[in-house]
């Protein structure tokens, strides 16, 4: 459902001045916007007589009155499934009075539709729109028009959704690597079963949500905060929404606010706390943490598997051409021998030095270096358990220092040895082919110094029957056999590092991350995360695609996103922000790519993923003309990396309790970590961008350094409930173009106060909205504003659901009349 509402101010009509009014779009032809189901309520400044005389204000009780006259205005509500001919009659003379009078609103609603905002992508990401529109006048006595927008999305369905596949798709192949290793020693084996078994318990659970989801997501693009908690939805963002408010005076300017519920697994709970907590305290088995003094990227891993395979193409290839060697040379025709031979040895050379580029690979040693400790390690552990276990009497104290001691000689004496061995190895087989090139040669006569043959030796090769063909076999067999035990003994060796780089990723990137829970959890809180970033993403690109500077700045530094979250420290919270903290930071492996779209129809502008699970990497479609305009860098499928950083304010009573008798010291370790990030962020657009880090750091009003002093200043003094921190960031990050993420626990009650409040400071600090009409606006956009449309959507009340103790701690935020908050 979409809907409509203009607020203004003015005396239009004889008797008062109207707050404003609504009326169904696509109730008058003026008046044009899609998906109109439902007609709620209508406003307008007019009287109508009624025979009942039942005072104005419980009129409302009777659905056959439709008058209702607020105590504190003159607003006026009309029911449009009660009103009668007549009151339409006077509701459409309203209307067409109103834009009779203000014609700059009726070409500002009709342009709307015409714009950008109608534009196949903006269609393809938005859904069930809810607007209102009103006119709120500046200090230079202008007309401010002011639209804000509150829009769904599909990303809450299909994101989690093409994840899920994602994850599904990595851990069975990682699945399948591992089975494809063979034989292994019962250590690696009993590892080998535990990722196997790891990997296909989150596949059987993924798949399981994946189908729910596909049942779900046909009929739904929102999740409630009443869902929060409902397992199949872990992955889905709870009330993802765009906050958006357009403010034209003349030119039109868009600022916006992604609002959604704080990343965090509801269903699993916080007994235990979040997953920053969890991941710091989580088991890791014996076998997993005893690999832990290498580490391996997802990259080397391909590598190592590319590698495997062709280790094992080329190992028997030289095996057949040496049979083929030692055949040619039984040849009687010596000038056909020495062509089989020329041939021969040219693709022996060939295979064998692709072979020894291979085994050169820095990754090949790195690995045995890597097994050769380990199994140094392990020995040493075996050897000193049972030394324990015969001498239980034995204090540690004595012992831990001369075996310390040992076990390091050991393991260093074991690596030297390895990696002398290694090279030893992988030379040995350049040379063995050296030799049967020479020796070929040296057949053949080709040799520097040529052997001088005796008249009788002369006779005796040119006899069938002669011993001297034989003799070249004989000569050359050693040598392949040489050969052979070489290139047998580096294969075992590589296959060896290779697999145990192959089975130490799999098991670091599934078994080492601890239990499936924890897992799940972790990707749960990533998906909603992503969802709500990747929506910011999109309509930051698509609103700066005739900004050449903003493009510049994506491919040569990316783009900044800036969460705003407003956790207590205290009790369930803190979970939520430890899971949070982690979601947030999992997200700087995150990259986007803009691709040309194959078509403009809405399932082909979504975007899409690949990559693997730490670098993602979204793919963002664009219809063929928009992908024509951009720069060729991002044309050519440059990555875009992101940024993320998270300030936290808790602003609620329990943050107060919190503050005053417990800990805060997780949300000033965020805030301290989060404006180093930011700092470093400034520092490479003025580096990498020095044009526009020009205009940033010394132009303006503003400047950036003195923002980034300020928020700086503001951490450091550590104020109960500072949410200057949050103004701060919130600035720096309008700023540098970046990403604006508001959330707390369900992105209700407090996210309204949050971004209705920035709504306003926006017109008074940009758009010099007058300091009177300031609070009025404030009111307005919390009384009759999308957010109230949006807490009926979560609760079927258009009441914030504050108590009275949090009336008192919350402050800042302004809260209206008491009568719009349920106790």
């Amino acid at each position: 459902m979409s809907s409509l509402s203009i607020y203004g101010s003015g005396s239009l009509l004889q008797g008062g001045s109207p707050q404003g009014f609504s009326f169904p779009t696509g109730f008058f032809g003026v008046f044009p916007l899609n998906e109109v189901r439902e007609v709620k309520v209508f406003r307008l400044q007019m009287e109508v007589e009624s025979k009942d005389k039942t005072p104005r204000e419980h009129k409302v009780e009777n659905k056959k009155r439709v008058i209702l006259h607020l105590k504190h205005g003159s607003l006026c509500f009309v029911l449009l499934s009660n009103i009668e001919f007549f009151h339409v009659s006077c509701f459409l003379l309203f209307c067409l009075i109103l834009l009779a009078q203000c014609p700059a609103l009726c070409e500002y609603l009709h342009s709307s539709v015409h714009d950008k905002e109608n534009s196949p992508m903006m269609r393809a990401v938005l859904c069930a729109q809810v607007c209102k529109v009103y006119r709120f006048q500046a200090e230079d006595h202008r007309w401010l028009l002011v639209r804000e927008q509150m829009s769904e999305t599909p990303l809450s369905f299909s994101l989690p959704k093409l994840l899920l596949n994602m994850l599904i798709q990595e851990h069975t192949r990682r699945v399948q690597d591992v089975k494809e290793l063979g034989d292994l020693s019962p250590q690696w084996e009993e590892l080998r079963c535990d990722v196997i078994s790891h990997c296909n318990h989150l596949i059987g659970c993924y798949q399981e949500t994946l189908a729910d989801l596909e049942n779900h997501s046909a009929s739904s693009s929102f999740k409630s905060s009443s869902s929060k908690s409902d397992c199949h939805l872990q992955f889905v963002p709870t009330n993802l929404h765009s906050q958006r408010m357009e403010v034209t005076s003349p030119d039109s300017v868009w600022y916006e606010i992604m609002t959604f519920g704080a990343p965090a697994d509801h269903h699993q709970a916080f007994k235990q706390g979040g997953l920053k907590r969890l991941l710091m305290i989580s088991f890791h088995p014996p076998l997993v943490s005893s690999f832990s003094s290498a580490s391996y990227s997802q990259d080397e891993s391909s590598r190592a598997r590319e590698l495997l395979a062709n280790v094992a193409q080329l190992q028997p290839l030289i095996f057949g051409l040496a049979e083929e060697l030692l055949s040619a040379s039984l040849e009687l025709n010596v000038t056909r021998l020495q062509q089989i031979l020329d041939s021969l040895v040219q693709e022996v050379k060939t295979e064998t030095g692709q072979f020894v580029h291979a085994l050169k690979d820095e990754l090949v040693k790195s690995a045995l270096f890597a097994v050769y400790t380990e199994c140094s390690a392990h020995c040493i552990y075996s050897s000193r358990a049972k030394s324990n276990a015969m001498l239980p009497n034995n204090s540690p104290s004595s012992q831990d220092g001369p075996t310390s001691a040992r076990q390091h000689d050991a393991i260093q004496r074991n690596m030297e040895y390895d990696e002398e061995e290694w090279d030893t190895v992988w030379a040995n087989v350049a040379k063995s082919l050296n030799c049967i090139v020479a020796m070929v040669n040296r057949l053949q006569g080709r040799e520097e110094r040529p052997q001088v043959l005796t008249p009788s030796d002369q006779q005796d090769t040119s006899s069938p029957s002669s011993l001297s063909v034989l003799s070249w076999q004989e000569q050359l067999l050693p040598l392949v056999v040489t050969l052979r035990d070489c290139v047998r003994e580096a294969v075992g060796k590589a296959r060896t590092a290779m697999t145990f780089v192959i089975l130490h990723g799999a098991a670091t990137a599934s078994v080492a991350l601890g239990t499936t829970q924890l897992i799940q959890r972790r990707h749960a809180v990533f998906s909603q995360a992503l969802s709500a970033v990747v929506l910011g993403f999109l309509l930051k690109l698509y609103g700066g695609l005739d900004d050449v500077d903003f493009l510049q700045q994506l491919h040569r530094v990316g783009v900044l996103a800036e969460f705003e979250g407003l956790l207590s420290t205290y009790g369930d919270e803190v979970g939520m922000l430890e899971d949070m903290e982690v979601g947030v930071a999992d997200l700087s492996g995150v990259t986007f790519t803009v691709i040309e779209a194959k078509t403009e129809q809405p399932d082909h502008l979504l975007p899409t993923l690949s990559g693997t699970w730490g670098t993602l990497v979204v793919k963002v479609p664009l219809p063929s003309e928009t992908f024509a305009s951009l720069p060729q860098e991002l044309k050519e499928g440059h990555l875009i990396r992101l940024h993320p950083v998270f300030f936290n304010i808790g602003i609620n009573q329990q943050q107060s309790l919190a503050e005053r008798f417990g800990d805060s010291s997780l949300q000033e370790r965020l805030n301290q970590q989060s404006c180093e990030r930011l700092k470093a962020y400034c520092d490479a657009l003025r580096d990498k961008l020095p044009e526009i880090g020009e205009a940033l750091f010394h132009s303006g009003d503003q400047m950036l350094p003195d923002l980034l002093s300020s928020l700086d200043h503001c951490i450091e003094n550590k104020k109960r409930k500072n949410v200057e921190v949050l103004w701060m960031a919130a600035m720096v990050c309008r700023k540098v173009n970046g990403i604006r993420l508001t959330s707390c626990k369900s992105a209700k009650d407090r996210t309204a106060m949050s971004v209705t409040l920035e709504q306003c400071v926006l017109l008074r600090e940009q758009h010099t909205l007058s300091q009177q009409d300031f609070s009025t606006a404030l009111d307005c956009m919390r009384r009759d504003g999308c957010r109230t449309e949006n807490v009926k959507k979560n609760v079927g009340s258009r009441k914030f659901a504050f108590n009275r103790m949090l009336f008192f701690f919350v402050t800042y935020v302004q809260i209206f009349t008491l009568s719009w908050f349920s106790w």
